[in-house]
């Protein structure tokens, strides 16, 4: 499949506040309502477009577990861009955010897009963390905020794509470069055919001699 450029990105958060089901929901367009805990680190892909560029997102849904910690880690470098997700429905895994923020700090680039996610809106009924405080939290720590619902697909696609346009508009304006060591940006192969052929195109240009 061809693309512009390829987007690494990361999902973290406590363990059972969605992270599977809303890679699953972004990739497949479906929810399952028993979903077995990640081991590590699972994988998945999403094409999308960006002003003129076609861009792969590729997506690694870390392991909550502190048991897998160690693992989900090595993660974290490398990644243009990452989603951190809480339930609204538990306290504590909103209460465990600024732990999250350590480790990226700790494992990242230092250039890591960051967006938070409040997952399970259609739990409604059994919220425990406002909006107002996810909003607020977002704000002292410079991110974007959404609350999403992996049942109903509520926002999944919005947050992706706001990640992703973080992340492009930094491309963009030369703030970070593709095919470097851990930007988590690589050149797609529509991007190097069309540089091949713009080399080719200089070269036919500069080689006509004098008749």
């Amino acid at each position: 499949m061809s693309f512009d450029y390829l987007f690494k990105f990361i999902i973290i958060g406590d363990s059972a506040v969605g992270k599977s089901c809303l890679l699953l929901q972004f990739t497949d367009h479906r929810f399952v309502t028993t979903h077995d805990l990640t081991l590590g680190c699972e994988f998945g892909a999403q094409l999308v477009q960006i002003e003129e560029h076609k861009i792969k997102l590729q997506i690694w849904d870390t392991a909550g577990q502190e048991t897998f910690r160690s693992i989900t880690r090595n993660y974290y470098r490398g990644s243009a861009g990452a989603l951190l997700v809480y339930d609204i429905t538990r306290r504590e895994t909103f209460n465990h955010l600024n732990d999250w923020l350590k480790e990226t700090t700790n494992y990242s680039n230092g250039k890591l897009d960051i967006i938070l996610v409040g997952n399970k809106t259609d739990l409604l009924e059994n919220r425990a963390v406002s909006y107002e405080e996810g909003e607020e939290f977002a704000k002292e720590h410079g991110m974007k905020f959404l609350e999403t619902s992996a049942k109903t697909a509520l926002n999944v696609e919005q947050a992706f794509m706001e990640t992703a346009k973080l992340v492009y508009s930094k491309l963009i304006n030369k703030e970070i470069l593709p095919d470097q060591e851990d930007s988590g940006i690589k050149s797609g192969p529509s991007k190097n055919i069309r540089l091949q052929e713009k080399i080719k195109k200089n070269k036919n240009e500069n080689s006509g001699g004098c008749c």
